[in-house]
Parts: structure tokens; C-alpha cells; sequence
């Protein structure tokens, strides 16, 4: 089953990293946290995180991210979804850099709830963003700050940590400014829509899990929408119909699936939606040309 890691088993894991206690009530503020890469492990277990992080990496390693493996084979400014499993194994001896993590709270503490509103922080998007050694010596300097900041007696630090998270954020939309996608046609807020509904329901973290919305009809319900206008939509946005995009993405979670859990298929495919689990044997063979079993293995 893939866990849900808390900032409780965070500090378990890495008890060094432990903030100062703050002049003002943490509870009252939500969860943030900066701290140097260097207390860290050289690999971090496979699930999701009830927190958002932020993390500059400077050295080498692989990161397990959802169901793919992205190489950071140089140095790298990277964004992690609480909503997005994944795991991380350093390959080089050196590593530094910093990272920040803090809870949805700590941002809704003041109404700046577009932070978690960013493109970079949206699920199915590239998380990852290489730097070169200007970018990187710039974010070091205001990681610096965070860090200065955090062991302040400033009453009013944790507004200006917010607003240092919330520059990092902008530097990183300046570094990769055609990312930012402009929905300005009815297809393309359509498109933008369901894609945000389909990535919605992922990923499935628990054998109590199961998709709700299995077909292009049940998402065209859902958005009050008739399916063809949906279909057409979203072809002309994407060149992809909405059956293709459900398609693949069931079978990314459940390559992820039977990748980093010991689930047994039957469990697998009763969670994505399958009523039996043949269904879902004949389902994955068409689209990958591999049994469930045989791809375990």
C-alpha cells in the first residue's frame, strides 16, 4: 500500500532538520520548515507527502516520480505535489543544496493560496527545472535568507518566508516562461478542465481507493457537458480524444501500481475501476503488450 508520509514521520526520519521553536503559535500558521540537503538521506522512500516541498538540488540522482524516472544529472530546482508519490536515490557522494517544505495551511494563512495554484505545482506537469550556476547562486541566496529568517525573532517572519517561497516560485516561471499556458478558447478551458478532473483522481493510494469517473460519458456528466462537445474539445486542444487520455493514464497509475506496491492484480484492477479482474488482464496487454504479471516481473 503506498503510504502517506506526515511531517511527524519526516522529523522522525530526519530529527536534525527540526526547526527552532517560533516566537508565534505554529498552529496557528500551518507547517514550514527550510533547512540544508545536506541532513538528508541519500535515498527517500517511494509514497506521497502530506506537505509541499521545494527542493534545490545540487548533486546527482534519479527521481521516481509517479510512474516515470527523471535522471537529475545536474542541478536542479524541483516542486513536489502532496498529491504525487515519489521517491528519490542520490548517484553522486556530493550533495548540497536546500530544500523548504510547508503545509497548505501555512499558505492559506493569509489568503496567498495562488502559490498553491501555480503551474509548477500542478499534477501531470514536468517538476523538475535545471539550473545553470547563475540560477543556482540566486537561489541559494534567498534559500540563505530563508534559512536566516527562520531563526529570526522577526514577529512577522513567516509573512516574509511566504514571500520568499512565493519569488522562488516566480523565478522558477521565469526560467520556463512557455510552460504557462493562456486557456483563452472555450476548447481549450474545456480541455484544461477535464484534464484537471482526470489527474483529479489520482493517484490511488489505498485499497479503499477506486475511480469514480471511468469513461469519456462520466467525465462529460460530471462537467455538465454533452460527450461529443467534450470529445471534440479535447481533440482539437490536445490531437488526442478523451477515451486516449483516460486510457493512458490508467495505465500509467497501474504501471505505478504493480511497479511500488506488492497489491495483487485482482486488488489493482478492482481499484482502477475494472469489475473483474480479467478485464483488466485483456485492458493492459492491449495497451502495453504486457500481461500485469508478466510486467511485475
Amino acid at each position: 500500500m503506498l503510504k502517506s508520509e506526515t511531517l511527524e514521520d519526516f522529523y522522525k526520519r530526519y530529527p536534525g532538520t527540526y526547526p527552532v521553536q517560533p516566537t508565534i503559535p505554529r498552529q496557528a500558521l500551518g507547517n514550514f520548515n527550510v533547512n540544508l540537503r545536506e541532513s538528508c538521506a541519500k535515498y527517500a522512500p517511494y509514497n506521497r507527502r502530506d506537505y509541499y516541498k521545494i527542493s534545490l538540488i545540487i548533486g546527482r540522482g534519479n527521481l521516481y516520480y509517479a510512474d516515470k524516472t527523471i535522471e537529475i544529472n545536474k542541478n536542479a530546482l524541483v516542486f513536489f505535489n502532496p498529491q504525487v508519490p515519489y521517491a528519490w536515490e542520490a548517484t553522486s557522494d556530493d550533495q548540497s543544496g536546500y530544500f523548504c517544505l510547508f503545509t497548505a495551511d501555512f499558505i492559506h494563512a493569509h489568503g496567498n493560496a495562488s502559490i498553491l495554484e501555480s503551474p509548477l505545482f500542478q499534477i501531470g506537469g514536468n517538476p523538475v527545472f535545471f539550473i545553470n550556476k547563475k540560477q543556482e547562486n540566486h537561489l541559494s541566496m534567498i534559500f540563505e535568507k530563508m534559512l536566516s529568517e527562520r531563526d529570526s525573532e522577526y514577529i512577522y517572519k513567516y509573512d516574509l518566508l511566504r514571500n520568499y517561497v512565493n519569488l522562488i516560485i516566480h523565478e522558477a516561471l521565469k526560467f520556463r516562461p512557455s510552460d504557462i499556458h493562456h486557456h483563452a478558447s472555450a476548447s481549450s478551458r474545456i480541455t484544461s478542465l477535464f484534464i484537471e478532473l482526470l489527474e483529479r483522481q489520482f493517484p490511488v493510494d489505498s485499497l479503499e481507493h477506486s475511480l469514480k469517473l471511468r469513461t469519456a460519458n462520466d467525465y462529460a456528466t460530471h462537467l455538465s457537458i454533452h460527450p461529443n462537445h467534450l470529445n471534440r474539445a479535447v481533440r482539437e486542444v490536445t490531437g488526442k480524444t478523451t477515451t486516449e487520455h483516460i486510457t493512458s493514464r490508467i495505465v500509467k497509475e497501474a504501471r505505478a501500481l504493480l511497479v511500488h506496491t506488492d497489491w495483487s492484480v485482482s486488488e489493482i484492477a478492482y481499484c482502477l475501476g475494472f469489475e473483474y479482474p480479467a478485464y483488466f488482464n485483456n485492458f493492459f496487454k492491449k495497451q502495453t503488450s504486457f500481461t500485469p504479471r508478466s510486467l511485475r516481473k
